[in-house]
């Protein structure tokens, strides 16, 4: 199996421009997430989920540093887990 890692909190955002869409659309939080590839974009079960808060002051560029720093920290939880044969998803703040 695959595994991938995406700049929202899944099921919002799909594929690309996540960061814009979401301060277009207005959201206090967004996130990554860590999740099995499917052959639907965006569309496999859960393995994890970090959550950002967003800022007055944030453009497309902070929030994906924000983003990204939290990417730095979950994905190798994630595989951490994946490798001790746990299930459960890892969700952080």
């Amino acid at each position: 199996k695959l595994i991938n890692i995406h700049p929202s909190l899944l099921p919002q955002y799909k594929g690309l421009n996540t960061h814009a869409r979401a301060l277009s659309d207005g959201v206090r939080f967004v996130g990554c997430t860590v999740h099995y590839v499917t052959p639907a974009l965006d569309a496999g079960q859960v393995l994890g989920q970090a959550v950002v808060r967003v800022s007055k002051t944030d453009t497309a560029g902070t929030l994906a540093g924000k983003v990204l720093r939290q990417e730095h920290r979950l994905y190798p939880m994630v595989l951490r887990r994946i490798l001790q044969g746990t299930l459960a998803p890892v969700y952080l703040s």
